[in-house]
């Protein structure tokens, strides 16, 4: 709690100080002050008020220098209370202890090493020498490695937090190769904790599957939505294409940690014939796909001359606005019916998939929730996040390179992560799935003579 408080002390009484004289607490257009001596390792904040304006600024601006000073005066602080003020005649301690030079030594904050002048106490009445007593204490100070390893992950290489670290004054101790070293270790932690996270505390509502191209590979996400609306990633995996056998490991390892889809799922996904086979061969009937109506635009257009798309783009967008099933699937029809004297392929293209493109309308929440559940947006949201982190690896050397920075970036991302819109209104979601779930049992049940339909498996990896 002392270190605490000078600390706070030494920073606030800098900046008290520049604000006093008018000047912005800002970091001078001029270079940073640097001395390197011997001189500066001795000096407590009192040192930061005697200097130069210009030179006090340079000091705020990096505020190592600020620790520095604070730490030398904890520590001329701790001499005096053992062996009293210099040139005084009387001392603490009836004089038992006294001065004996420095030692070099070195506080870890935060990430950085600061090299600093240990004072030494000698007892005159054993000859001991030690340092000062409360070194061992500030020695001892926590690292800070979390904050380095999402500098890593925010795009700094290693390189460049070094380069920018040894330009701090008297700093030392940090290399590439200890940063790597720390986010390794880190990330490793975080995969296991992510990787093993259960599932059975949350009761999810819908799950967005998508694929995001990363140096050659796809890493298929999940992002699961929680009855409240809270957008929670829950898995990657690494697969050459969507490949529905990966998928499909992926999903059955999420119910084996506790994932309830009984009570229905709404997913949403691109065009993928992966996907959808996985999503099916897994929930069964428990899961309602509503496929991409951005992705069925795009695919519809990328037919037609150039010339004709932004036309066609307005005429699906103003179908797919439609909030009643019936009136959005006859304007869709029709489109349909008009392409095929322009490009057959455009019109298969739109008929196919088309009921999974208005499922969000045939629930009857279009009104609600389609701002959310009729695009891939949401992971699509998350996807651009999770580039932000890993777009300057320039260089992918393994497979546990790539899981590992992945899903460090996924739960960077998470913290960030708003809840979905129309949130509020996911309670129709969960009855309107349950409603749906229930039409299609009784259906299979009719169909098959009053047999119960069998169950879908889902033992994991199976």
């Amino acid at each position: 709690m002392l270190v605490e408080i000078f600390f706070a002390r030494g920073y606030l009484l800098a900046k008290k100080m520049v604000r006093k004289n008018n000047v912005s607490f800002i970091k001078p257009k001029t270079e940073p002050f640097m001395i390197k001596s011997t001189t500066i390792n001795r000096q407590g904040v009192e040192w930061i008020l005697e200097q130069p304006m210009d030179v006090q600024l340079s000091i705020v601006a990096n505020h190592l220098d600020i620790c520095k000073a604070v730490i030398n005066s904890l520590l001329q602080t701790a001499v005096q209370q053992q062996a009293g003020p210099r040139y005084c005649r009387i001392r603490p301690a009836e004089g038992n202890y006294s001065r004996w030079g420095f030692n070099p030594g070195s506080v870890r904050i935060g990430n950085q090493k600061l090299s600093v002048a240990v004072p030494r106490i000698v007892d005159k009445t054993t000859g001991q020498v030690d340092n000062v007593g409360l070194y061992d204490a500030l020695k001892d100070l926590p690292e800070q490695k979390e904050e380095m390893v999402f500098s890593v992950l925010k795009g700094l290489s290693t390189r460049d937090y070094s380069q920018v670290a040894s330009q701090l004054l008297d700093s030392f101790g940090l290399s590439a190769s200890s940063i790597s070293r720390h986010f390794i270790e880190h990330s490793s932690k975080a995969v296991e904790a992510f990787s093993a996270r259960p599932l059975e505390e949350e009761q999810y509502v819908a799950l967005f599957i998508d694929g995001k191209h990363l140096a050659g590979e796809q890493m298929i996400i999940v992002l699961g939505i929680t009855a409240e609306g809270v957008k929670q990633p829950l898995d990657v995996i690494q697969s050459s294409t969507e490949n529905s056998r990966c998928i499909k490991d992926m999903l059955s390892g999420l119910i084996s940690r506790g994932l309830q889809y009984e009570q229905g799922l709404l997913v949403v996904t691109d065009g993928s014939k992966g996907i959808h086979k996985a999503v099916e061969a897994t929930f069964g009937h428990y899961a309602v796909l509503q496929r991409c109506q951005w992705h069925k635009r795009e695919n519809v257009v990328s037919y037609l001359k150039e010339s004709e798309q932004a036309a066609m783009r307005k005429a699906l967008q103003r179908a797919y606005s439609h909030s009643q099933y019936a009136t959005a699937k006859a304007a869709l029809e029709q489109i349909a019916d008009e392409l095929k004297t322009r490009n057959v392929h455009a019109a298969n293209s739109l008929l196919e998939g088309l009921e999974q493109t208005l499922t969000i309308q045939r629930l009857g929440l279009h009104e609600h929730l389609s701002s959310s559940f009729t695009t891939t947006n949401c992971i699509e949201s998350l996807n651009s996040q999770v580039d932000k982190y890993v777009h300057k690896v320039k260089h992918w050397m393994h497979s546990d390179q790539r899981n590992r920075w992945v899903i460090m970036a996924l739960s960077e991302a998470e913290k960030h992560l708003h809840k979905v819109n129309g949130h509020k209104h996911l309670h129709l979601l969960k009855q309107a799935l349950q409603q749906q779930i229930q039409n299609t049992i009784a259906q299979n049940h009719s169909f098959h003579g009053g047999t119960p339909m069998e169950r879908i498996s889902t033992n994991y990896a199976t």
